[in-house]
């Protein structure tokens, strides 16, 4: 037997345009450690939107029921030329009912249970996937709360992992505010790990302090700089974790890493001799990453990306990770979402254009099944 589904997928057609649109899929029976899973909730992260939509132009696209076609920009589509032609999956992570399973012993355990996986292709009815990557939700906990366990979550705590593992005692962030940066607030409280928070709203200041934040910094706010040295130096943070990506704000951290690091020690035409890095980990700004070299020659900027860092994690850290994500679902790794869209809503033009604003606040929850 099979199951009948639908699914989203992206195809990035060699005429310059973008299909995201909802088609059916037989879902093969599950064998081995496999489960099929009936999605009952999946969030929407910037990273399903990058496949999903990408930088295609929404504002003049196409919109019918379950179907949207949008037009490409050339520069995109010379970057972007191994996806064509291809009809992508969306969706990394999800929720639901498992209600079939491989022969294997741990999958056949599953069934019945409610498990969040990110399987990627969780903008579906059903889903395979393999039961060792599946976190049972405790019976409290909804499909809800579990939809958005992995990627957020487990960026977090890889952020603090990556600090302890290469040295820095201190983090900045930006986009402070996200769903994402909420939680970063409150495990490096429970860690006593020193935070530096950059947003970009007065009113984002206050969201955060009201989450016990202690360092909070407006890029929109005169003397925004002098402001994020002085929270630099109080913190001693010298890695940085940037989700906008394009623009000046990686080299001004940077920037004021060094005036930090520099204050009070001798003169040097090279700079300071402290480390000072930035990941950028996200792509909100999708303009050329700008660096006015102010900081000296002891520096680095590179890139973070989840799985790979997953793929060279110790297995007995990847699980004690998920273990404190588990009993954190309700508090520390909680989300929060503005609206629950179905598949066809999903692909409506007010709700596309309204994922594609990132905006602070207005995370959604696609319910496929729902």
């Amino acid at each position: 037997m099979t199951t009948q589904s639908r699914q989203i997928v992206s195809t990035l057609g060699s005429d310059g345009r973008l299909t995201a649109e909802i088609v059916p899929e037989t879902v093969p029976d599950p064998t081995d450690r496999q489960v099929l899973v009936k999605i009952e909730a999946a969030p929407v992260n910037p990273s399903d939107l990058a496949l999903l939509f990408g930088p295609a132009d929404l504002e003049n696209a196409e919109y019918s029921e379950g179907r949207i076609v949008a037009p490409m920009p050339e520069m995109a589509m010379r970057a972007m030329r191994g996806r064509i032609g291809k009809p992508l999956p969306v969706g990394n992570e999800g929720a639901g009912l498992v209600v079939d399973a491989g022969s294997a012993e741990d999958a056949r355990a599953l069934i019945g249970k409610r498990v969040a996986c990110a399987a990627g292709g969780m903008y579906a009815e059903f889903r395979l996937a393999d039961a060792r990557q599946c976190l049972v939700l405790p019976r409290e906990v909804s499909a809800e709360l579990g939809a958005a366990s992995f990627v957020n979550p487990l960026t977090v705590l890889g952020f603090i992992e990556t600090m302890r593992a290469e040295g820095f005692t201190g983090i900045v962030h930006t986009a402070a505010a996200s769903n994402l940066g909420q939680m970063l607030v409150k495990a490096c409280a429970e860690d006593e790990v020193p935070l530096v928070n950059i947003v970009r709203k007065p009113e984002q200041v206050e969201l955060l302090k009201q989450l016990g934040a202690e360092h909070v910094v407006d890029s929109s706010a005169e003397g925004f700089m002098q402001s994020l040295v002085g929270a630099i130096e109080a913190t001693g943070a010298r890695l940085g974790f940037d989700a906008i990506g394009g623009g000046t704000l990686a080299g001004q951290i940077l920037t004021a890493m060094e005036a930090a690091a520099s204050r009070g020690a001798a003169y040097s035409v090279y700079g300071s001799n402290e480390r000072k890095k930035v990941y950028i980990y996200g792509a909100l700004d999708l303009s050329p990453t700008i660096l006015n070299r102010s900081f000296g020659l002891t520096w680095e900027l590179a890139g973070w990306l989840l799985i790979p860092f997953l793929a060279q994690l110790p297995m007995e850290a990847a699980f004690r990770m998920r273990r404190r994500i588990a009993e954190g679902l309700e508090t520390t790794f909680a989300s929060h979402f503005k609206a629950k869209v179905g598949l066809v809503q999903m692909l409506s033009r007010e709700a596309a254009q309204a994922f594609n604003a990132k905006a602070t606040g207005a995370k959604y929850l696609v319910v496929p099944n729902g």
